[in-house]
């Protein structure tokens, strides 16, 4: 005899399944019984949280190995796309996580991308954990790999000082001739961030010696570049822990300490640079009896880079207009000033949930790498857009 036994899915309801916030919060903190809860509830494997992607990627930026498991073990996508193009790979490369770039390479994840695209050497190579670098390397790596606007690892490490990693690009192999969609290649970038000894290994002595009597002015002005720091991470981290558990007050004191430290942060890369875009204080206005009248913003003593400072007057900031790194550098702080005015302007008039959005938001926008190819949207008049993550 034969028994037939008819099993009925039982369908997942919205209750049951995580916000992207909620989602975020609990990947990052490692949290793997809630997660396979979720997954056995019927969470896509490739669900995507709030700021990195899906839990793989999540994973992959804390280093935690045993969540990579378990996502992939539910079908994840270990060479998903996030929105802003990135992978798990580039994400755990970013960090610094060694053990887990080993991990997702040993499971498929790809080393190289087709076409013009940001790849893992790029983003070893640019946050300076020579390691990774040398491990992508030899496991096949592409040297001489192209990013979304032309740009290789060795423009990287002559963009950001980091002389043993150029070393050892050029040992395998790094072209010195390519040229960007900007029209610079490596050592015009060594000669504009003042890393003379990346400059003089990339062209030669007597290429070097030439280009050493030309003003600091003819290579054109630097942008800074500024990793998010471990504390700001922090700080943002347990800000949405916050949000997430409905405690707005503490998100958003928590907030405000992490812009304030990703701040302290750009203030220390430019002392030890060519000042960009000091800023002379925060001009604050208000009405008495209106407090949502009130507004806030940063000023300026220079203008933004990319912009040509006989046209615009001093002490005013503004967006660098075409395709240019610098001019996205430009556009990115002036869109994170317009946020925290918002949010201010929403804070003072009581209006905590949308506070909370225009600081992450802020936050977003300070976090966002020069070279992201995709802005975080300007501020609308409330109600505010949907949330629209950039790496950091």
């Amino acid at each position: 005899m034969i028994f037939f036994v008819l099993v009925t899915a039982t369908p997942v309801r919205a209750a049951d399944l995580p916000d992207p916030v909620s989602f975020s919060v609990a990947i990052e903190r490692g949290d793997l019984k809630q997660a396979r809860e979720w997954l056995d509830t019927g969470l896509p494997a490739d669900f995507e949280g709030r700021m990195i992607g899906t839990g793989l990627m999540i994973g992959a930026w804390e280093g935690n190995i045993p969540m990579m498991e378990l996502f992939l073990s539910r079908g994840a996508d270990i060479n998903k796309v996030n929105a802003f193009g990135e992978q798990a790979l580039l994400h755990a490369a970013w960090k610094g996580r060694l053990e887990a770039v080993r991990w997702l390479v040993d499971h498929g994840a790809r080393l190289n991308r087709e076409g013009r695209e940001w790849a893992a050497l790029h983003y070893a190579t640019f946050a300076g954990h020579g390691g990774i670098v040398d491990y992508l390397l030899e496991r096949g790596a592409d040297v001489n790999a192209l990013s979304t606007n032309g740009s290789t690892p060795l423009m990287m490490a002559a963009r950001e000082g980091q002389e043993g990693i150029a070393k050892v690009l050029l040992k395998a192999g790094a072209r010195r001739d390519i040229v960007n969609e900007r029209g610079d290649d490596a050592m015009r970038w060594a000669m504009r961030y003042n890393h003379l000894q990346i400059a003089r290994e990339i062209a030669g002595n007597e290429t070097f010696a030439e280009a050493a009597t030309q003003p600091r002015a003819f290579w054109g002005r630097p942008v800074r570049s500024q990793a998010v720091p471990d504390r700001a991470d922090l700080l943002l981290a347990q800000a949405r822990k916050m949000e997430a558990a409905g405690r707005r007050n503490d998100a958003l004191k928590l907030y405000r300490a992490a812009l304030a430290a990703i701040r302290q942060a750009d203030a220390g890369a430019q002392n030890k640079s060519a000042p960009v875009r000091a800023a002379t204080g925060m001009v604050i206005s208000a009405q008495r009896g209106k407090p949502g009248a009130q507004t806030a913003a940063l000023n300026y003593a220079t203008p933004a880079a990319g912009i040509d400072s006989t046209k615009v007057p001093e002490g005013t900031h503004r967006a660098g207009a075409g395709d240019t790194a610098a001019g996205a550098a430009a556009a990115q702080a002036d869109i994170a000033d317009d946020w925290l005015r918002r949010a201010r302007e929403f804070e003072a008039a009581g209006r905590r949930k949308e506070a909370l959005q225009a600081y992450r938001q802020a936050a977003a926008a300070l976090r966002a790498p020069v070279s992201a190819p995709t802005p975080t949207p300007r501020p609308a008049s409330p109600p505010l857009p949907s949330y629209s993550p950039i790496h950091p």
